[in-house]
């Protein structure tokens, strides 16, 4: 007998060669799902960390807006207390100035001579000041006027006490309004006005006023000796006699307009000057012979005769009150 085993049949070795294909395809698949399945679990921690990282972020973002307004707001407030003790700081070095002011006008109000030297200058201010109204109103002076206020100046500077200061600044807006001033309305306006009486003092002769006429057709020339034709419509040319009358009528509300305006009567000035201009067109019968001189009348008529200053006199009545109200204190 031979001892040699048996060789197994070709259709039991396929069936264990399928055996292991299929338990290694199990083993695969087992892997395979075992593998998705902590893929999966990974990718939902990743996804679930980066939301927490997303909300910390955006929690972290809210405070940081949050701070930097904190931050914003303080920072106002810094400024404003920083402001607030400039202010504070500017009130105390005021207070300190008013109060070493007070201590020096005390001071200065327990020396019985200042009294009379102060009442003395003040006396003085207001004469000058008196003075330069009334050269102003009545003479027409502005040269003298200035030199008034600006001595009165002088002797309010000199006064130290501090309750004049206000009286100080009116005269020195006075004077300022009075230093503007080219030229007194007054004057000016008599400059112009005897300027312009001057060119029609003389009688007009109807030679200077007659105009080239044109030469006439022959019909008119035959008779020019026999019918005269003359126009009834505005002023008639004058003889001499009248026109003697006319001028002394002229000159006559000249005078007047002169008088009132020496007086400041700008409705009479007017009112003359009106009247004058009627005569005027009684002297020069024919229109455009007296236009020039009528406008000219007008413009001169027109100018003003009171300063513009409305501010004149404010200091005189200031001083004045001031005077008042300390003789009514004093006991």
């Amino acid at each position: 007998m031979s001892s040699t085993p048996p060789v197994p049949s070709p259709h039991r070795r396929s069936a264990w060669l399928w055996l292991w294909l299929l338990v290694l395809l199990l083993v695969a698949g087992a892997l395979a799902y075992g593998g998705y399945y902590w893929w999966q679990r990974h990718q939902a921690q990743d996804v679930a960390q980066a939301s927490d990282i997303d909300v910390r972020l955006a929690s972290l973002d809210q405070r940081l807006a949050t701070l930097r307004g904190d931050q914003g707001v303080q920072a106002k407030r810094l400024q404003q207390a920083i402001a607030t003790n400039r202010i504070l700081r500017d009130e105390l070095l005021g207070l300190s100035e008013r109060s070493a002011l007070i201590e020096d006008s005390f001071a200065r109000y327990s020396d019985p001579a200042r009294h009379s030297a102060q009442a003395l200058r003040l006396d003085e201010a207001e004469v000058l000041l008196s003075l330069g109204q009334q050269r102003l109103q009545i003479a027409g002076d502005l040269d003298g006027a200035r030199r008034s206020y600006a001595l009165a100046a002088g002797v309010l500077e000199s006064i130290e006490d501090p309750a004049y200061l206000n009286l100080r600044q009116a005269l020195g807006q006075e004077r300022a309004a009075l230093d503007a001033l080219d030229a007194e309305p007054r004057a000016r306006a008599l400059a112009r006005l005897d300027q312009w009486a001057k060119g029609v003092a003389e009688p007009v002769s109807p030679a200077k006023t007659a105009v080239t006429a044109p030469p006439l057709p022959w019909w008119k020339r035959a008779f020019i000796g026999i019918v005269e034709v003359q126009t009834l419509e505005g002023p008639q040319p004058l003889d001499a006699d009248d026109q003697a009358d006319a001028q002394a009528g002229l000159q006559l509300e000249i005078t007047l307009a002169r008088a009132a305006a020496e007086r400041r009567d700008i409705a009479a000035y007017r009112a003359a000057l009106g009247r004058a201009e009627f005569w005027l067109a009684r002297i020069f019968p024919t229109p455009g012979a007296a236009a020039d001189a009528r406008a000219e009348l007008q413009e001169i008529a027109a100018l003003p005769l009171s300063p513009p200053l409305p501010t004149l006199g404010t200091t005189l009545i200031q001083l004045r009150q001031l005077r008042a109200n300390n003789r009514e204190q004093l006991p």
